[in-house]
């Protein structure tokens, strides 16, 4: 492995340890940023966002899943809905403020009469909004040194969550946010990059996935945590990877474990397990693990163990970005290029 591809390793690693500073900070900045009193007088939020610039609102969507008090949808594309009036917040998420799904979507919003507000750490959509005078969240990522919107994790899920809990719309205590930053620090420490010869679960976990296609199963909370982890596994790891929930998955998936016989030794399912889950959703993922096990097809479980619904959607955050982290360097990939991507813009903007 070169010694610049060995940096770009540490500026990852240094990235994911900084998940509670850049939680923190754009916390703080959130709420310090003005928002009219009449922002807090919606029936409905829409999520206008992009690979990592819209992952913040799928976890923020699942963790606050029992207390939101209105509803939130989450737009991948061009377009918002048409229902969108002047009692819908339309959040629009870009990291670098060029996206142009978001663009277009940041237009076709300035024609209605919903709120606005922008996410951004500059860019056209920066510029646009601040044009017509709306709110922008301007990102400071002094604590994202690898640059990439998947590894800003902590400001895009921060955000939401403090735009969330500024207006009103959903409720986060200081003990649940302080539980959720220790929890990433314990883990700063235990899942540490250089730590691969002492018991280092992320890790192993890495190693077990090497070779074969990670079906992430998980359910409730974690549902957006796990999304994170499933875009990273495809950009950092370069990886294919698929992501289930438990109960839906019970009524299909499991009689697709057949065919075609050669996938199987290819597949492993990891499962998401905590003890927050509904009693009936818990007890599916044992049985699940079952079946998946009868039907020789590996698998592991990865057990929460932190206690709150919010701490854990952080915990599983950072287990996975380790866990990514371990694999691209079991793979020996650049985890920062995105050569495909880069190579779809660049033929899309001819």
């Amino acid at each position: 492995m070169t010694s610049s591809i060995l940096q770009k390793f540490q500026k990852v690693a240094d990235t994911i340890r900084a998940y509670p500073h850049q939680f923190t900070q754009v916390w703080d900045q959130v709420y310090d940023l003005y928002l009219p009193d009449d922002y807090k007088q919606i029936d409905r939020l829409v999520f206008c966002g992009m690979g990592g610039s819209a992952l913040g609102a799928r976890v923020a969507d699942s963790l606050l899943m029992d207390s939101l008090r209105v509803p939130l949808e989450i737009f991948n594309g061009y377009t918002i809905p048409t229902y969108t009036d002047e009692k819908t917040l339309v959040v629009l998420s870009s990291y670098s403020g060029n996206t142009e799904e978001v663009i277009e979507c940041a237009y076709k919003a300035l024609q209605t009469q919903a709120k606005i507000v922008g996410i951004s750490a500059g860019g056209k959509l920066f510029d646009v909004l601040k044009e017509h005078q709306k709110p922008v969240v301007l990102l400071d990522t002094i604590h994202n040194p690898s640059e990439q919107p998947r590894f800003g994790i902590g400001y895009s899920v921060g955000s939401v969550l403090a735009l969330l809990t500024k207006l009103g719309i959903a409720t986060i205590s200081p003990e649940d946010r302080q539980e959720a930053l220790s929890t990433m620090f314990e883990m700063a420490t235990e899942f540490h990059e250089n730590n691969t010869f002492s018991h280092n679960l992320a890790y192993d976990y890495a190693k077990k996935l090497k070779g074969k296609i990670p079906v992430l199963v998980t359910a409730e909370h974690l549902v957006g945590s796990a999304y994170v982890i499933k875009n990273q596994l495809n950009e950092s790891a370069k990886t294919f990877a698929l992501l289930f929930e438990i109960p839906e998955l019970n009524h299909h998936l499991m009689e697709g474990l057949v065919n075609p016989a050669k996938m199987k030794n290819l597949l492993t399912f990891v499962f998401f397990d905590s003890k927050n889950y509904q009693y009936r959703v818990s007890k599916r993922f044992p049985v699940t693990a079952e079946v998946v096990e009868k039907n020789n097809i590996e698998h592991v479980t990865y057990k929460c163990r932190s206690k709150s619904k919010f701490s854990q959607g952080f915990e599983i955050l950072f287990f996975g970005s380790m866990m990514v982290y371990f694999l691209a360097y079991e793979y020996n990939v650049d985890p920062m290029i995105i050569p495909w991507v880069d190579y779809f813009k660049e033929k899309l903007s001819k």
